[in-house]
Formats: C-alpha cells, structure tokens, sequence
C-alpha cells in the first residue's frame, strides 16, 4: 500500500544525504507515490531540489538525527552517506522505524575494518591480502611484514576516494598515513593498508535484495558494470562488462554470499577484481553505486529505480535494453557557481544524454555531472560517452 503524499496517509521515506545520487532515488519513488524527506550537511544539495522538504543537520549529531525522526515520522530511513551517527539509528531502527537495508548492513559497510572481516574472516572469501594500522609505526610495520609494495593506504571510514593513495616505496609512507588521517569522514584514527593483487578488470555488480511477484525476498544480478578509477574515484563504467561465464558464475556466488549476510532489502553496489575466472572481492556499498549511473541508459529500470522498488516490497526487473557507458564530467575550478557550456555539442553526440546535477558549489576535482551514450557495443558507447563529457565546458559564473 502507497498513501498520498503530503497527506495524512502518506508513505514517507527519509534520505540521509541528498547528493546526486540521492536525487535519482528521490525521482524514483516519487514515481511511484511517496512523500521523500531530503536531508544533508548543506543547503541545496541536489536532492534538496527536487524533494517534498528538505532539512540541513549534521547527521553524525544523534540528537539532531533523532529530533529529526521524531518531527518528520518517517517510515523508512535511507542512509546515502557514510557520516553518520549509526548508534542513533540503531536506536531509531529499535523505535520501529525501517532502516535501509538495516543498521547492521550500514554500520558495517561504512567502516572497511567491518566489511573485510565479514567478508575475508567471516565468510572466506577471497579479498586482497590486508591489514588495519592505528599509527604510521603500525602502518609500516604491516607493509614490511608482508604487504608489501606496491600497497594502498584507505581510511577506514571514506567515500568517492578520500584519503586514498597508492605508494611504491617506503619514503611514501608518511605522507600517505597523513592523507589517509585527514580524508576519513569519520576520523577514526585506523586505515586500512591493502595490497596490489595483478587482476584483469574490475567491476561493480549491482544486487538487488528485493521480494518477487509472490512476496518472497530473492537476489537478483544486474548485467556487470566495468569502470575505470582515478585516485580512488570513477571517472567511466560501461555495461556489459565481458566476463568468462565461471567468472561471472563466481562473482555472483561472492555477492550473494556478502549481501545476504548483510540482509535487508535494496539494492548493493558490490566492487570486485577479476582475474581469468578468479574473481576477489574488494567492498560493497548498501544503496546505489556511483559506477551504477550508466543504468540510466542501459536498462529498463535503472539502479535508482530498483533501489525504490525493493525498499517498498516491489517486484523488480534487473533486464538490460542497450550497452551503454557513462563518464564524469568534473568542475574543473573551485567556485562558489558554474556555467555549463558547450551543451548543445555535447548533446549531438549520438545516442548521448548529460545529467548536470545542480551541486551549489564547486571543486577542481568534484563531480558535477555525467554523460551517458549507447551504441551497439560497449567499445563504441565508451567512445561516445567520454567524448560527451570533454565537449562540456564548466566555467566559473560571472
């Protein structure tokens, strides 16, 4: 059942974090009948724009989170962010209100100390050879004592690739503990120091937690989405990615197998290597995956939209219409506004879309936007993408 938004029936969902992709979730369940709640750090966020009401907080403040819940009565809470106070929102998942997938899953995911003990401890399954460090001394000696170099340094708590760095030697190690201190979302005082295993590709396999026709909860795989990283932050995905059948066989046995001990409903973003038919597993993320825009072109219901269904106990449809390929298209300049030029260009490009999404402000290297093509390959869609993107020109407003 779906009430009537702003109404007194209303199903009211709550966003902890509102950026752009948040705002996709946010469209796609007002398509679908629900009265959203957009929250965020900063005024105007891009899912600010487009939600029923939107509310500034610091959202690792519980008893602003808290007071929040108790004035907007949400049905269901869903955290898009890393910063936040999970020990409000166990107490608020206790009160009765759903947490998506559920405050185990997020508190977890967020901390990559979590994640990788359940994953490579708990569950066995393979990951890169690691180790955590609470102080440079520790840090180096975890490398020497087996990592080894080339390695990478992650806080434990981060997103979109702060704090991270690769390092070759150990004159790098100094600089890259006190990179990694300062990019966490959470200072927690802990990173994570992971070794370079030689893999082919990397993908990201969104999976959907979601009850069928008949009310029961199964696991559903998307097409595999491959992308390529800088700094730790993605810059192009496209889908399909081509795999080995055994590799695509096993990388589904390894997010089955992470996201079912996680549990809930929704749909996860899980990041993995491939290597031949080995597939290893690096992280997952319990919401929509920043590699996982190019479904906006590529299937029938995007990674936003199936996110929405599950949430709500829809039935979902994972089926892919067309390849396609995605790219970033960056700020380029720290401003307080941008002007977007060159769009008419861009837009020629075949088969090719542009989502601007609106971000207040700007950084040299923050995401603005995104082209997205499709062709009859994914070649071909890479091609187009990419060359959407270089055609839009942020420039600094007036």
């Amino acid at each position: 059942m779906i009430g009537t938004p702003l109404s007194a029936n209303a199903t009211k969902v709550m966003l902890l974090g509102s950026g752009e992709l948040g705002k996709e979730v946010i469209i796609a369940l007002q398509r679908l009948g629900v009265e959203v709640i957009a929250v965020d750090r900063y005024k105007n966020a891009p899912g600010h724009q487009v939600a029923h009401r939107a509310h500034v907080i610091d959202m690792t403040d519980a008893d602003a989170l808290k007071a929040l819940v108790d004035q907007v009565k949400p049905h269901f809470i869903v955290p898009e962010i890393e910063a936040l106070n999970t020990q409000a929102l166990a107490e608020i998942e206790a009160g009765g209100v759903t947490v998506v997938p559920s405050v185990r899953a997020v508190q977890l995911t967020m901390n990559r100390e979590g994640i990788r003990r359940l994953a490579a401890e708990e569950l066995g399954l393979p990951t890169s050879p690691y180790a955590f460090a609470r102080s440079e001394t520790e840090l180096q000696a975890a490398i020497d004592a087996g990592i080894g170099y080339p390695c990478f340094i992650k806080p434990t708590m981060s997103s979109s690739g702060k704090g991270q760095s690769r390092i070759t030697q150990a004159s790098e190690v100094k600089t890259a503990w006190e990179y990694a201190a300062s990019g966490g979302r959470v200072n927690q005082g802990v990173v994570i120091v992971e070794g370079q295993i030689d893999f082919d590709y990397e993908i990201t396999l969104l999976t959907v937690r979601a009850k069928n026709a008949q009310g029961q909860l199964e696991t559903y795989f998307c097409a595999p989405i491959g992308h390529v990283q800088q700094h730790g932050d993605y810059v192009e995905s496209w889908q399909p990615q081509a795999m080995q059948p055994k590799a695509l066989e096993n990388a589904q046995q390894v997010a089955r197998k992470v996201t079912e001990a996680l549990g809930g409903q929704g749909l996860f973003g899980v990041e993995l290597f491939v290597k031949g038919e080995q597939v290893w597993f690096s992280e997952v993320s319990p919401r929509p995956h920043d590699t996982g825009m190019v479904t906006m072109c590529t299937q029938r219901l995007n990674e936003f939209e199936l996110h929405g269904r599950a949430i709500l106990g829809l039935p979902v449809d994972v089926s892919q219409r067309d390849a396609g390929a995605s790219a970033v298209i960056y700020g380029g300049a720290d401003a307080a506004s941008l002007e977007y030029h060159g769009l008419e260009a861009a837009l020629a490009v075949p088969d090719s879309e542009i989502r601007l999404f609106g971000k207040p402000e700007s950084f040299v290297r923050r995401r603005m936007g995104v082209a997205l093509a499709t062709a009859e390959n994914t070649e071909l869609a890479r091609e187009r993408a990419k060359q959407a993107a270089a055609l839009v020109t942020p420039k600094v407003a007036g």
